[in-house]
């Protein structure tokens, strides 16, 4: 099967497996675990902070870091279709009981007068809640990239007003990938960011957050509360390490891939697609007159996994098990269907 349904179905590599098999363990909790350990640290400088700590998803550490950053009641400003607000199930309003106040934005570039006109402070008005953190994400779930100046006028701003700021990056080498720089280059313009390494680097299982070393301490017992205090998690560490020794390099291979993949969906005329916004190894777009309720039972039939769409929109995701040479195929069913459509 050919799976474009997301980056997180990939599955672990031979080299993967083989460490998982090998890994020196101990119980992370007590802090025994030295794979895990070793995970942390080469986070912490991949990324250019002082701590790190390993949780066991994207939605995990980012409500982490929320329930690390913000006292209860009071605001959190973010993108409005961002990741914690979209997909994270409210977790913001169980775990940190914080409230989410969004701005409407292309592409998760929030301008920064828009934050300007949101940030509050309680003690200026009895009916105010206090502005604790400012979210941004970075590659976003749209599939475009913040640029960084973008982020470095929010940081400079939060650092002015106390604000501090949190970075969903789970995609974060993808973001740094399409803008060719370093990962510190985007992370240095944040407080604390989550990144994945089970979405395109192939790790099974994990994600790990970052921040200076008091942050994480405080992260570290509200992880517990949490439940992701994990024994030897080791196991899953090694697949980590290896996620971002190896894997962070072939992700120009998918962005590559995705690209190719939308300029021979673009010349079918019933797509709605701007191959411009195809930025990391994500392809959104929409289908002209067909109806597409039976479009994934379709594919499927022709060992194709996608989503069903979501407000009419459908998403293609190309990763490390999808090859080019996959692409003729992809675009052969998906012309079939709308062939199948049109002729009733």
């Amino acid at each position: 099967m050919i799976d474009i349904r997301s980056d997180t179905v990939t599955q672990p590599t031979q080299k993967m497996r083989e460490a998982m098999y090998k890994a020196v363990v101990g119980d992370d909790v007590y802090e025994d675990d030295p794979t895990i350990k070793k995970l942390e640290n080469l986070s912490a400088e991949i990324t250019g902070k002082e701590a790190a700590l390993f949780v066991p998803s994207g939605t995990f550490g980012n409500q982490l870091a929320l329930f690390t950053h913000c006292k209860r009641g009071n605001e959190v400003i973010l993108a409005d279709k961002s990741h914690i607000v979209d997909h994270e199930v409210g977790a913001s309003s169980v775990i940190a009981s914080v409230q989410l106040r969004t701005i409407e934005c292309e592409g998760g570039i929030i301008p920064l007068y828009e934050i300007k006109k949101r940030v509050r402070k309680a003690e200026d008005d009895i009916h105010f809640p206090n502005t604790d953190l400012i979210c941004l994400e970075n590659a976003h779930s749209s599939g475009t990239v913040i640029p960084i100046e973008n982020m470095k006028e929010i940081y400079q701003y939060a650092l002015e007003n106390h604000i501090a700021v949190h970075l969903d990056g789970a995609r974060l080498f993808n973001a740094a990938t399409f803008l060719n720089v370093d990962p510190k280059e985007i992370t240095k313009y944040t407080d604390s960011v989550m990144f994945c390494l089970s979405k395109g680097l192939c790790a099974p299982v994990g994600s790990v957050l970052v921040g200076t070393r008091d942050f994480i301490e405080k992260a570290r017992k509200k992880r517990k509360i949490m439940g992701g205090g994990l024994r030897q998690a080791g196991f899953l560490g090694a697949a980590g390490l290896i996620a971002l020794e190896e894997m962070i390099e072939p992700l120009k291979n998918d962005h590559e891939n995705a690209k190719k993949l939308a300029i021979e969906m673009v010349k079918i005329p019933q797509i709605e697609l701007d191959p411009e916004k195809v930025q990391i190894n994500m392809i959104f777009f929409k289908l002209k007159g067909v109806d597409t309720k039976y479009i994934k039972e379709f594919f499927y039939k022709r060992e194709i996994k996608i989503n069903d769409p979501e407000n009419d929109e459908l998403r293609f995701v190309t990763n490390h098990w999808v090859k080019e040479k996959d692409i003729s195929h992809i675009v052969k069913v998906l012309n079939e269907f709308i062939d199948m459509y049109k002729n009733g």
